[in-house]
């Protein structure tokens, strides 16, 4: 090969872009769900927090970020590396 034909370069697969791209969140219960709407008190069972104080790590989907999002005002959320 000359200098102006290069190699073609190798395309990353799905799965090891999915594996270097994932990414974590700690999710903590640190106010009380007493006197909120039920739809609030059952995301945070949907995230896996039951008492205050307790904590979840998850994966960092849309999905996941949309619950955080509707009762953030009672978890502490941190970006962790892997569980």
């Amino acid at each position: 090969m000359t200098d102006k034909e290069t190699k073609p370069k190798k395309t990353p697969k799905r799965a090891e872009i999915a594996a270097a791209s994932v990414t974590y969140v700690k999710v903590t219960l640190v106010r009380s769900l007493i006197g909120t709407p039920r739809i609030q008190r059952e995301t945070a069972k949907g995230l896996g927090l039951r008492k205050l104080n307790s904590h979840a790590v998850l994966k960092e989907t849309p999905e996941t970020l949309g619950m955080v999002r509707k009762i953030i005002h009672a978890l502490k959320v941190e970006t962790v590396e892997k569980p």
